[in-house]
């Protein structure tokens, strides 16, 4: 039989997570449907107090809502399972699905949502997997002192041998197939560091594309290092668990080994 091969997707679903955005999500909803190619913007209000949800629908969004903030990753994993559904309710029998490329984005980027669409094209050429924006230097200064940047380069340099421009760039473009392979998400901040292992590891096309991109850029204060304390612990945590798994699966591999070697002997 021959091998079916994953057709390139022919239409773009944008999901934003977002939780807390009722400043910014109209604006980054209303450029991201500009987007060639998209077809449908769905926002994930991850347990927000504000009026990020309605909002976003006034916007043209589909929403979805969690009642207690679940994270970024839940978010990520609820949109993308919603669209899924939604290409698979309407199958007439033995039809197959024609999935969408998965486009993730910040709800904070505004209008400059728009210059994500470099993601979309080479995904739906069929020439590259995943893309990750490179944004260029933000006009707000802040940021932090590069800890966790460098934990999350350095672990996916050491555990897929991919060198990360930015490795912790939420926007993100993926195939299905991309996003099936790196399933379950980790949890947390860890989820861009883990994606980018999982799918380069499945033997997947990952292609960096610089994106002019704006969006908040956290500060120095005692929240901000707050903030980015948990960062540092659940990317640890993500890298951790592929640590893992690759020791796991180095030992399963000698023990097989040494088996045949035994029963040749």
């Amino acid at each position: 039989m021959a091998e079916l091969v994953p057709q390139a997707p022919s239409a773009v679903a944008v999901i934003i997570p977002a939780k807390d955005e009722a400043q910014r999500i109209a604006a980054t909803v209303a450029a991201a449907k500009q987007v060639p190619g998209v077809d449908l913007v769905m926002v994930i209000d991850d347990g927000s107090t504000d009026d990020t949800g309605r909002l976003a629908r006034r916007a043209g969004a589909e929403v979805m809502t969690h009642r207690k903030n679940r994270g970024k990753a839940q978010a990520m994993m609820t949109g993308a399972f919603a669209v899924r559904n939604r290409e698979i309710s309407n199958l007439k029998p033995g039809e197959r699905p024609r999935h969408r490329a998965l486009l993730f984005i910040d709800a904070d980027l505004e209008d400059s949502a728009l210059n994500t669409a470099p993601l979309a094209t080479p995904v739906l050429a069929g020439e590259a997997d995943m893309t990750i924006a490179i944004l260029p230097p933000q006009k707000r200064s802040g940021g932090g002192f590069g800890l966790v940047v460098g934990l999350a380069r350095k672990g996916i340099a050491e555990l897929s041998g991919f060198q990360a421009t930015q490795p912790l760039s939420g926007m993100r473009c993926l195939t299905r197939e991309a996003f099936e392979v790196a399933l379950p998400f980790a949890s947390g901040w860890g989820v861009e560091a883990a994606m980018t292992i999982d799918v380069v590891n499945a033997g997947l096309r990952v292609a960096e594309v610089e994106c002019e991109l704006h969006h908040r850029v956290t500060g120095r204060d005692f929240k901000a290092q707050v903030h980015r304390a948990a960062q540092y612990r659940d990317v640890l945590r993500a890298l951790t668990v592929r640590r893992a798994r690759r020791l796991t699966s180095s030992g399963r591999l000698e023990s097989l080994r040494r088996m045949l070697m035994r029963r040749n002997a």
